[in-house]
């Protein structure tokens, strides 16, 4: 890692905004809690109504609808008021940035579905998207972005932005990269949790704890100010650096943690051994307070960390306090650590009740002032994601180098196989890929393709692009929800309505366990996958990277994306090694903020250039009215 500083944030939680939204909290005090009955959630008929909800209740109207981009502009705004103080001239810099969300636009896009059902006209197709949010709150920054990336991998998706982050500013593509994420509480969210028995019916969660039920949501957003060390003012405090990072999958189940916690240990040790670090002070647990998540977390540790290390380490699991916030829970667990490591507090944890034997975690009943100076954050996510960041009080004496990515084989896939097809190739039943939807079953079918060219792609990483990601499966994910209510959310769909839910499902039919996550910024998130598949292997996060590009277009796509995207597949080998490569990996331009003249190979389609014939010197798209995506390639 070349020494990432965060110098500056924003946050919104339920416990606040700016540094209170996530506190190690103050000396000899206990954990506080802020989660709470629920009236949305109780109206529509939850047995488990309990969330940690931003300060201001839900509203009917178009302005609650809006409630996950109005959390990501608080967020954003407070971060840019922080960069004025202690980086003025900021906006003149090249600036990237990198967020992380699980459900966007949900509110807004139920509310698109029930329309289209309708037959109605969608006049704002941008707000019920996932990345409508970010799209919309960013151009308030009124300066140009690039790179601009929207990562999707369910509730780890903060924690990858924040590392994919640091790798862009590493690799000089940008000056200052704004990185973090956020998501808002919906029905269609909660009801899907609670389908699966994952939520606690007696607040507050009791992680480690024996007898621990399950968590409750939350709501929040986080951005980080990430820089390479600079000169910053006297009043801007203590220094904390992002010292470490690592990613992988699980490959095992698409809800379900490895019970042996192998997949998350990789990913800390990843991020351990690249902050050339051994032990740690604290832990930023994911601590969902679910009984297999627990346990696996804490197998986890003990391999990262061995099992007096993983005992001795304070564990925080801020998830108890405010929720679990998805798509912005590490990123704002994550500065809680900072804050930990900065004002030299253990924080308590929240919860009560004996320990679970299994998972003996080190917590404690109230903060107590310590001398704190490397955290490690954890996060797992739906799909077998995990990632690891390691935050330190100074900063790492090895500086990582990069490496060239190239480019070898590519597959189409223009039309769906057949199902039974597609479960020869892959190795999966037919009843799961009838239940997975077809972005899943066309994901599926082009890395099935892209094997067969390749020989065994186990072990590589995995990043999936799509452009409108689920949003079939979502629109009927919904429709089951208003004909039998939220109670009658179906356990089995749920899963696949996440964005990583393909990715997860090529990373166990394949074996793929490196990073494995999808992006989804617009219509270009062919190029945005090709171009975070490249930084991985440049960053040595990935010796290879399987980048998939994926379209579903049915009738809610339609109305939302136009009728330029069509349904299919590309998948792509990129490689750190050159024998046999077709091209090396060149510039990448991912910029918001330029003027787009028309729209140019939406979705997939901007990708079947590297299938056969000539490869180009460029593949590009765009998504309308303001993101250009160009990856250069150079011809072997």
């Amino acid at each position: 890692m070349s020494r990432v500083e965060i110098i500056g944030f924003g946050a919104v939680s339920a416990l606040g905004e700016g540094a209170s939204a996530a506190s190690a909290g103050p000396i000899g005090r206990r954990a506080r809690v802020v989660i709470a009955h629920d009236p949305e959630l109780a109206q529509a008929g939850l047995a488990r109504p309990f969330v940690a909800r931003w300060c201001e209740p839900v509203s009917s109207g178009p302005e609650g609808d809006l409630r996950a981009e109005a959390l990501l502009e608080r967020a954003l705004s407070g971060c840019a008021s922080e960069l004025d103080r202690v980086r003025p001239g900021w906006r003149r810099e090249r600036v990237g940035m990198v967020l992380g969300t699980s459900s966007g636009g949900m509110r807004c896009a139920e509310r698109a579905f029930e329309a289209i059902a309708r037959g109605e006209r969608i006049a704002d197709v941008e707000s019920p998207t996932y990345f409508g949010p970010m799209a919309r709150a960013s151009r308030r920054l009124g300066i140009p972005l690039d790179p601009s990336v929207l990562v999707l991998g369910a509730c780890a998706s903060s924690a990858l932005a924040i590392g994919l982050a640091c790798r862009w500013l590493e690799h000089g593509a940008c000056d200052l990269a704004l990185a973090g994420g956020f998501d808002d509480v919906t029905v269609f969210v909660a009801a899907g949790f609670e389908a699966l028995r994952a939520t606690t019916a007696c607040p507050p969660p009791r992680p480690f704890r024996a007898g621990r039920d399950g968590m409750s949501l939350g709501e929040g957003a986080a951005v980080l100010a990430l820089s390479l060390p600079a000169a910053l003012p006297p009043s801007a405090g203590a220094r904390v650096y992002i010292a470490g990072f690592g990613s992988s999958s699980d490959a095992m189940h698409l809800t379900a943690p490895d019970r042996d916690g192998g997949g998350l240990a990789r990913a800390a040790r990843a991020a351990l051994e690249e902050a050339d670090r051994d032990l740690v002070d604290l832990v930023g647990a994911h601590a969902t307070a679910t009984p297999f998540n627990d346990a696996a977390e804490f197998c986890a540790l003990a391999k990262a960390l061995g099992a007096e290390g993983a005992r001795k380490a304070v564990v925080h699991p801020l998830k108890a306090q405010i929720g679990h916030t998805l798509g912005a829970s590490g990123a704002l667990e994550l500065l809680a650590c900072a804050d930990a490591l900065a004002r030299g507090v253990l924080p308590a944890a929240a919860g009560e009740g004996p320990l679970d034997q299994a998972a003996p975690a080190r917590l404690l009943t109230h903060s107590v002032a310590g001398e704190p100076r490397t955290a490690l954050k954890l996060a797992s996510a739906f799909g077998g994601a995990n990632a690891a960041l390691v935050a330190t009080t100074t900063p790492p004496l090895r500086v990582r180098s990069h490496r060239e990515a190239f480019l070898h084989a590519a597959a189409h896939i223009e039309e769906e196989p057949s199902v039974e097809a597609i479960a020869e190739g892959a190795r999966v039943t037919i009843d799961r890929l009838v239940r997975a939807g077809a972005l899943v079953r066309l994901a599926l079918a082009a890395v099935a393709l892209l094997e067969q060219e390749t020989g065994s792609l186990a072990g590589a990483g995995i990043v999936v692009g799509s452009a409108l990601s689920t949003i079939e499966v979502n629109a009927a994910f919904s429709g089951r929800l208003r004909e039998a209510g939220a109670r009658g959310a179906e356990p089995r769909r749920f899963p696949y309505t996440s964005p990583n839910a393909a990715a997860g499902e090529c990373s166990i039919a394949f074996g793929l366990t490196g990073p494995g996550f999808g992006v989804g910024g617009g219509m270009h998130a062919a190029v945005e996958a090709l171009a975070a598949g490249a930084v991985l292997v440049q960053g040595r996060d990935a010796d290879r990277v399987v980048v998939v590009a994926v379209d579903e277009v049915g009738e809610t796509t339609r109305a939302l994306g136009g009728e330029g995207l069509r349904s299919g597949a590309v998948a792509v080998l990129l490689s750190a090694a050159k024998n046999g490569a077709r091209a090396r990996v060149g510039d990448v331009t991912l910029r918001r903020g330029s003027a787009v003249l028309g729209a140019l190979a939406p979705g997939h389609r901007a990708l079947t250039p590297l299938v056969d014939g000539d490869l180009p010197a460029a593949v590009a798209s765009s998504s309308p009215p303001d993101l250009f995506a160009r990856v250069v390639l150079h011809p072997l």
